[in-house]
């Protein structure tokens, strides 16, 4: 257990150095100053940043994904498969009823949607998803075809939005799919595919073990569609963030909000896993302990997490956004690519996507190619999101052409690639982008364009940093396949004009 968790801990410390280390040298210039007791205040929330990795991590394996894999393995040897929908649908609704991060998105409309309206038809629509998820895997259809499908009846409803009036909605809508896949519900989905395709089996087990986050993802963008419908033409007036927190009293508030909000999370699961334990899945009493001892480490690395953004990472983010956009905007560009490309290596479920991966791909795939597509995409997907900032175009100048390219890539790459590349874009919007890419994006917009502009263009943000993975991990499977045909080709030349007439076998 120690060696396990000294492993997860360098690996966390590795991730938020290089966040640490530009935002403190950028702290020094004149483009983003940072007053002394800022720089203490981070440095040390980037510690507690590390720890909170750490032990979220450690939690995961040891409680999470197992109980993913667990659900999906006995219930679908049980062979009770209607019981098995109806579970993914409770399960996938409840988790997401008690996500954390849905519940702010719906206090920040409130006054156009009744926030436990969105909450529940989010939590609806994310567990039909599932659902639907898990029949492809039963079913074996594929996944290409359900995501055109999908995304294609999403941008019909964004372009009657946008001919109603509605497009204040659009970058709302989008970045709810990133907001509803949290750090607590990836693990879970993901190892539950993984247990239902490997019970199944088939060739094509370790493909349909991926693609849940995908249409997870896109449920959530769908319930919020609709329900912007019928507010469409409605005026939205986000109000002017305080990122500040204070001490005494506030810190123990925010403390037990944390706790309170991360328990509930957790209790939705581990309550549930309880009953199908009790009637379906019978594990033995070591194995029930370690999951426990794993919740306990996943509650209390979360809790240390989601108190390090808030209180560190969220204010200097929103200050540096501030700072930047009164200087020069490109400056502003350059820095959200970088930034980009390095926030995304502490979000908690990117490592437990990234080493799912290499475990199902037997290696094909690895760690360290999945970290520099997604960091490469996120990095793309912040600048791009910059620049939209500066010229005050629609998001979907971005999201249509962007989606069409990576559907259009679906068909020429293995499908194996298209479904990490659906799932990756789901768990890179993790809470440390909105929780420091979000307020610098808020800051950048409040001094560029004013508080009333935030809906239209801060928010936006992580819909993209969901959309570029797309592109980029399926750039991964476009060269291995050009790769493969240079091969075969130079091997067909080599044996068409072998000296003696020989055929050379390679």
């Amino acid at each position: 257990m120690k060696k396990a968790l000294l492993s997860k801990l360098t690996e966390a410390l590795t991730s938020v150095v290089p966040v640490l280390v530009i935002v403190l040298v950028l702290s020094f210039t004149p483009l983003a100053p940072l007053s002394g007791p800022e720089r203490i205040r981070f440095s040390v929330c980037a510690l507690f940043l590390v720890l909170g990795i750490g032990l979220f991590n450690l939690g995961a394996d040891l409680a999470m994904s197992p109980i993913g894999r667990h659900v999906g393995e006995g219930m679908t040897k049980s062979g009770r498969i209607k019981l098995l929908f109806l579970a993914c649908f409770l399960m996938g609704m409840l988790i997401t009823v008690a996500e954390p991060d849905l519940s702010v998105l719906a206090g920040q409309i409130s006054e156009v949607v009744q926030p436990l309206s969105l909450i529940m038809t989010v939590g609806i629509g994310v567990g039909l998803f599932l659902m639907l998820a898990v029949l492809r895997i039963v079913t074996n259809t594929d996944l290409t075809a359900m995501l055109l499908f999908f995304y294609m009846l999403l941008f019909a409803f964004s372009s009657l939005m946008f001919a109603q009036g509605g497009k204040a909605f659009l970058p709302l809508a989008f970045d709810s799919g990133g907001v509803t896949t949290g750090p607590i519900t990836v693990p879970f989905i993901m190892a539950l595919g993984i247990g239902i395709a490997q019970t199944i089996g088939g060739r094509n087990a370790g493909q349909n073990s991926f693609g849940l986050i995908a249409l997870c993802s896109a449920g959530p963008i769908l319930a919020v569609l609709i329900l912007s419908l019928s507010a469409a033409g409605s005026a939205i007036h986000f109000p002017l963030p305080d990122y500040g927190v204070q001490g005494g009293g506030a810190f123990w508030h925010l403390l037990l909000e944390t706790c309170l909000d991360v328990a509930k999370s957790l209790v939705m699961m581990v309550g549930f896993f309880a009953v199908l334990q009790k009637f379906v899945l019978h594990l033995p009493k070591q194995r029930i302990l370690q999951i426990m001892t794993g919740i306990a480490f996943a509650f209390t690395g979360l809790v240390i997490f989601l108190m390090a953004v808030t209180i560190g990472f969220m204010p200097v983010g929103y200050k540096i956004g501030r700072t930047m956009a009164a200087g020069n905007p490109l400056l502003l560009v350059l820095f959200a690519f970088i930034i980009g490309m390095v926030v995304v290596l502490a979000e908690p479920a990117v490592h437990v996507l990234n080493q799912q991966v290499e475990e199902v791909t037997n290696g094909a795939v690895t760690q360290r190619q999945m970290m520099i597509a997604l960091s490469v995409g996120v990095g793309v997907s912040i600048g791009l999101s910059v620049i939209r900032l500066i010229y005050g175009f629609s998001l979907l100048y971005y999201l249509i052409p962007g989606y069409l390219i990576s559907l259009g890539l679906s068909f020429f790459v293995p499908k194996l690639y298209t479904a990490i590349a659906f799932d990756s874009g789901g768990v890179a919007s993790g809470p440390l982008t909105s929780s420091f890419i979000l307020p610098m994006m808020i800051g950048a917009c409040v001094t560029m364009r004013g508080a009333d502009a935030i809906m239209d263009f801060a928010f936006g943000v992580v819909a993209m940093v969901a959309m570029t993975p797309l592109i980029t991990i399926q750039s991964l499977g476009f060269r291995s396949v050009v790769s493969e045909f240079v091969r075969e080709k130079r091997s067909i030349k080599k044996i068409l004009s072998a000296d003696d007439g020989q055929i050379i076998y390679f």
